[in-house]
């Protein structure tokens, strides 16, 4: 899951090599946090957070698929 979130947000950003994704493992859910370059903010978020529902749907989608919840934060 880790890897999924960062090759799409490294896709998106312009400065790559500053995405960060954190994983926090629970029992039944896991807590992706996605941290990126102060500039790129927007490009992961979209217009009116429409790239960012995007990607929690592939998250959930690929989530479900191994039968664990996975959440998506985006940290400013």
């Amino acid at each position: 899951m880790k890897d999924l979130i960062k090759y799409i947000a490294q896709a998106l950003v312009d400065h790559p090599e500053e995405v960060e994704v954190s994983e926090v493992e629970g029992e039944q859910t896991s807590v992706l946090e996605l941290k990126v370059a102060k500039d790129d903010l927007g490009k992961i978020i979209g217009k009116q957070g429409r790239t960012a529902r995007a990607i929690r749907t592939i998250l959930s989608a690929a989530s479900a698929k191994i039968k664990k919840r996975a959440v998506l934060e985006i940290i400013e």
